[in-house]
């Protein structure tokens, strides 16, 4: 007994210091993403909602409305996985594609795929006024661009 003891306590403090801050990410950190958004873009309505994060998952699911038609709609889950959380995206029900979170703060999350034409970069963050951001960056044509959304809670109906 005493042996397998010391040998857990070999093991921690060996590996405990080279475990990635990723790995010790929680999806429970993410939470703030949960709920309803409302945002516009141009004359086109988007609307995401996600439901609070467990077992392993966060879901959402994002449409955007423009004339009276959905023009655009995308999949989405955050997974907690052995080397830190993985969003997965998948515009207009395509394959999915993986964003590792590269970085992260209370309200603030990052995440990226390099490899990935357009996003290759996904940040959101929550405001102090209570709205998420959201922002994306990536490389489309051979011109690098940048967009960004604000979204407002989703009002009570």
């Amino acid at each position: 007994m005493k042996l397998a003891v010391s040998l857990s306590l070999l093991v921690f403090v060996v590996a405990g210091p080279n475990l990635s801050a990723q790995s010790r990410e929680s999806l429970s950190d993410l939470a703030w993403q949960a709920g309803g958004w409302q945002g516009t873009m141009g004359k086109a309505q988007i609307e995401e909602h996600r439901i609070q994060p467990a077992g392993g998952t966060m879901l959402g699911v994002s449409k955007t409305v423009a004339g009276g038609r959905t023009v655009s709609f995308e999949f989405l889950r955050i997974e907690s996985r052995p080397d830190g959380p993985v969003y997965v995206a998948q515009p207009q029900g395509r394959p999915p594609v993986e964003f590792k979170l590269t970085q992260r703060s209370e309200n603030r999350a990052v995440f990226e795929n390099l490899q990935h034409d357009n996003p290759k970069i996904i940040r959101y963050s929550k405001e102090s006024d209570g709205s998420l951001r959201a922002e994306i960056e990536g490389d489309e044509k051979g011109t690098h661009q940048k967009m960004e959304f604000r979204f407002q809670p989703v009002s009570r109906r």
